[in-house]
């Protein structure tokens, strides 16, 4: 089978809980389906996933995002005519939400399905029928696999990519294609033949340059 697949070719970055951004995440905090309620987690329950980005831009946006202002709320202001044009409706962020994160740079080997490509969606088309009419999905395309929900899709999608021996994911942003994301299975981020090298984390800081950027992307400010 000739699907596409990426390779990482620099350092990866990811947002982690505690001191070591590269800890797979305890069980504990599993959802009551089994997974963490991420876009790639097994929907088997049998591995985890961490998640990285190329950028470390991107980290911060994808751990923020969730604080935006809610799009409902937004719309209302736009129809307001209240005179105030300047007006700017900022999501927050809590203080105590970066004492417990931590940023770190990795370098990661393995091969990783490109499931946004041609060949994968094409696959993934006929390999995830089957979920795809149980959840009510007239098709499977690549605007469907990007879609936020419903999760059970690319959850089982990265399903697919783990049985064919891939070492995870890779996949663009949601929120812009400009931020490559890469999400790691268990199995590879603690073997022995494929580890996670070089491994660093640090704790987030109020002042960091990127962490600024994404608040500023996404129209957040830090509270108490």
């Amino acid at each position: 089978m000739n699907l596409e697949s990426k390779r990482p070719r620099r350092p990866l970055f990811r947002v982690g809980r505690d001191d070591d951004a590269w800890t797979v995440p305890d069980w504990a905090y599993a959802k009551e389906d089994g997974t963490f309620g991420n876009r790639f987690d097994d929907p088997m329950r049998v591995y985890r996933v961490l998640y990285a980005s190329s950028q470390r831009l991107g980290c911060f946006i994808e751990t923020l995002a969730r604080f935006r202002v809610d799009l409902a709320f937004v719309a209302d202001l736009a129809l307001m005519e209240n005179g105030e044009d300047d007006f700017t409706a900022f999501g927050t962020v809590r203080r105590a939400w970066f004492k417990g994160r931590c940023i770190g740079a990795a370098t990661v080997g393995g091969e990783y399905a490109d499931i946004y490509a041609l060949g994968w969606v094409s696959h993934l088309r006929t390999a995830l029928a089957e979920i795809a009419v149980k959840l009510g999905m007239e098709d499977v395309d690549l605007s469907s696999l990007e879609r936020a929900e419903p999760r059970q899709l690319t959850q089982h999608a990265g399903r697919k990519a783990f049985e064919l021996g891939y070492a995870g994911v890779f996949y663009h942003s949601r929120y812009g294609h400009s931020i490559e994301n890469w999400a790691i299975f268990e199995d590879w981020a603690i073997s022995e033949r494929f580890p996670i090298q070089l491994p660093n984390s640090r704790k987030v800081a109020e002042d960091d340059p990127d962490l600024l950027e994404a608040l500023r992307i996404l129209g957040l400010i830090i509270v108490d």
